[in-house]
């Protein structure tokens, strides 16, 4: 192999047919070199077949496990809706109609409260705009009467208010007489 010279036929060459073996120099020979690593590589460090075997094997442990539990949560479903069905659906329907008879009874007392309630919050409404919508037309009658009594009081008051200023005209004419009466003394 080293030297550079060309490699003696071996012995199994020879029973070939005489062919000569390739030399490490030529393209053949790392070809076959590279066939041999991959076989090497292949069977130390290429797990995949074995890989994929346990892979195989833990899914169907998985899904046989998975299936026998699935059917016992079918299983557990169907125990607990047939009791339900059985035993909690007429308890809960004989309790409804037990309790919903009563149930009715109070709301439609509770209902004719209200509507007693709301009559007479009407009635007593109507009767205060009645009483004032009557003050309102009393007190309308009323301002008018004062309205129209105005220019006859403003007359009375007028000549009252005359009359006194003329008797205190007189009262001072008549004092300022007497004052002048003392005055000359």
């Amino acid at each position: 192999m080293s030297g550079g010279g060309t490699e003696t036929p071996v012995a199994c060459d020879a029973a070939q047919g005489g062919k000569k073996r390739d030399s490490l120099g030529t393209p053949g020979a790392a070809h076959l070199i590279i066939k041999d690593l991959g076989e090497i590589h292949s069977r130390l460090l290429d797990h995949r077949p074995v890989t994929q075997g346990e892979i195989r094997y833990f899914v169907k442990e998985f899904e046989e496990k998975r299936g026998l539990r699935e059917l016992r949560v079918l299983k557990n479903l169907e125990n607990t809706i047939q009791e339900t069905n059985e035993c909690l659906l007429p308890k809960c329907r004989e309790t409804m109609e037990c309790g919903l008879g009563e149930t009715l009874q109070r709301l439609q007392a509770a209902n004719d409260s209200i509507c007693r309630l709301q009559q007479r919050e009407q009635e007593r409404k109507k009767v205060i705009n009645d009483y004032l919508t009557a003050s309102e037309k009393r007190r309308l009658v009323q301002w008018e009467e004062f309205v129209s009594g105005q220019p006859q009081r403003r007359a009375e008051v007028d000549e009252e208010h005359r009359r006194a200023v003329e008797r205190l005209r007189e009262q001072y004419a008549a004092m300022e007489k007497d004052l002048a009466k003392f005055s000359t003394f």
